[in-house]
C-alpha cells in the first residue's frame, strides 16, 4: 500500500533542538512512525521528559544533553546513534534561532551568531553524519529553515539571512550528497510554540497574524512534524533539493512589528 511508504521502521533519526517545540514534535512524530530517535539540546531535564513520552508510546529514544553550537556536540549525537542503534538514517537540523531587531540595532556579533547557530551547526551535523547516511537504505537530511528565509520582513536581517543561507546549503548539499543521501528543507511560517508566546497571549497580535495568513490560522507543531516524516520517509525517495513551505500560504510577513524608518 502507498501508505506504507510513510513508515519509518528500521530508521534511526537524530533530531537537534528537540527538548521542546518543533524539534520535540518531530522527534515524537518520528517515533510514532517507527523510527528510533536520538535527541539533543542543552536541557537534560526537558530531553528526559521527551524520551519518557516516546517510551510511553512504545518507541525507542535516547538523549544527549549539551551545547550543539560546537562540532563536538554534533559528533556526540552521531556517535550515540551509531553506538545505541547501529547507524543513522535521517538527521533533522532544527536547532537555531535569532531574536528580531531593527537593522541599525543589529550588532555584528548578533549577525555572526545567527549564521553560526543556524547554518554552521547544520553543516557540521550534515558532514559528520554523511558517511552513515550514505550507508543507510534511505539516507536523508531535513533542515528546518523558515519563511523568513524566503520572504523579506523588517527586523529579520540576521535571522532571515541565516535561514536563506540554510536553504542554499540545502540545495547545494543535495547535489553534493546525491544519489545516496537526500537533502531537503522545511520553511515553517508562524507555528504555535513557546517562541510565539507573545502572540498567543495577545489577542490583537494573534488576530492580526491570523488575518494575514491565507489559511486563517497559525500553524501547529504537527504540521511541521508531518512534513518532516514525509521528507524522511521512502514516500519522498525521489525528492531532494526542495524547500517545502509549511506556512499557511503567506508570501510576506503576516505581522508588522512596527519598526520605524531609519
Amino acid at each position: 500500500m502507498v501508505t506504507d511508504l510513510f513508515d519509518l521502521n528500521d530508521h534511526v533519526a537524530v533530531v537537534t533542538g528537540a527538548s521542546r517545540g518543533i524539534g520535540k514534535g518531530i522527534a515524537i512524530g518520528f517515533a510514532q512512525a517507527g523510527a528510533k530517535v536520538v535527541i539533543g539540546s542543552r536541557s537534560e531535564e526537558d530531553l528526559s521528559v521527551v524520551v519518557d513520552e516516546i517510551k510511553a508510546l512504545g518507541g525507542e529514544a535516547v538523549y544527549v544533553a549539551g551545547s550543539l553550537s560546537e562540532r563536538e556536540g554534533m559528533q556526540q549525537l552521531v556517535d550515540t546513534a551509531v553506538s545505541e542503534f547501529g547507524g543513522v538514517s535521517t538527521v533533522v537540523n532544527n536547532v537555531g534561532g535569532s531574536m528580531p531587531s531593527a537593522f541599525m540595532d543589529t550588532t555584528e556579533r548578533a549577525f555572526s551568531d545567527a549564521l553560526e547557530w543556524n547554518v554552521k551547526t547544520a553543516f557540521d551535523l550534515m558532514q559528520i553524519s554523511a558517511p552513515f547516511l550514505a550507508e543507510s537504505l534511505n539516507g536523508s537530511v531535513v533542515n528546518i529553515a523558515s519563511a523568513a528565509g524566503r520572504f523579506p520582513s523588517r527586523g529579520f536581517a540576521a535571522y532571515g539571512t541565516a535561514k536563506a543561507a540554510m536553504i542554499q546549503l540545502t540545495i547545494h548539499a543535495s547535489l553534493d550528497l546525491a544519489p545516496r543521501v537526500r537533502v531537503n528543507a522545511i520553511a515553517p511560517g508562524a507555528i504555535k510554540t513557546s517562541a510565539l508566546d507573545i502572540v498567543l497571549t495577545n489577542a490583537d497580535i494573534h488576530d492580526a497574524m491570523v488575518t494575514g495568513t491565507p489559511m486563517r490560522r497559525l500553524g501547529e507543531v504537527n504540521d511541521i512534524a508531518a512534513a518532516a516524516i514525509y521528507l524522511a520517509s521512502p514516500a519522498a525517495s525521489y525528492v531532494t533539493g526542495q524547500v517545502l513551505g509549511v506556512d499557511g500560504g503567506i508570501r510576506s510577513s503576516n505581522f508588522d512589528m512596527g519598526i520605524p524608518d531609519i
